[in-house]
């Protein structure tokens, strides 16, 4: 079986559950041999103060942060790394732009020219009610982006679509489920090309 040079948690509003920083999720992730990344980390300052103002990002926002997070993976899959990339690219664009970098704006198209390939991501669209997010949203504390925001990610999400290699998750299952239920996916190269 095909396995994706990375797991992207990349479709969905932000922080629909933050399995990334669930104890459980990383210890799985370890045990399987993978690094994890949160694509929180990465953000620009100017980035993470325009939120924590409860200002919405726009494309000129999330596009040189998800560049940065395509060089990361692609430094990754040029060591032969398995990744977890927990992030929100809520845009088919965004999306593109974590496979293919810089050049999927320009082309529009999820393939990139020369020595470097499109990567291989399994994107996990973790879906669930507004109400159920806003609820774990509300118990977390300390992180930069405000309740009032979730709104304005359900306005801009693109959920994954054919050709997308993806997965959806309801997260109304428990969180043991979930996370079983995309490490079988990303164990069995569930919806990636052979």
């Amino acid at each position: 079986c095909a396995r994706p040079a990375a797991f992207a948690r990349a479709a969905g509003p932000p922080s629909r559950v933050r399995l990334g920083q669930c104890r459980l999720h990383r210890l799985r992730i370890s045990a399987l041999g993978w690094k994890f990344y949160d694509a929180d980390d990465y953000h620009p300052l100017e980035n993470k103060k325009k939120m924590e103002e409860g200002i919405p990002l726009n494309d000129e926002d999330r596009i040189p942060w998800l560049c940065t997070l395509h060089d990361i993976l692609r430094r990754e899959d040029t060591s032969r790394q398995d990744t977890v990339l927990a992030c929100s690219a809520l845009k088919k664009m965004y999306r593109r732009v974590l496979i293919s970098g810089a050049s999927a704006i320009k082309s529009n198209q999820p393939e990139q020219p020369g020595e470097h390939p499109a990567l291989k991501i399994l994107f996990v669209h973790l879906d669930g009610p507004m109400n159920i997010i806003a609820g774990r949203l509300e118990k977390r504390r300390g992180h930069f982006m405000p309740l009032k925001l979730l709104k304005s990610q359900f306005d801009t999400l693109e959920p994954p679509s054919a050709p997308e290699d993806f997965i959806t998750v309801s997260l109304e299952k428990s969180l043991p489920e979930i996370v079983a239920e995309i490490e079988s996916a990303i164990l069995q190269g569930e919806a990636l090309p052979v």
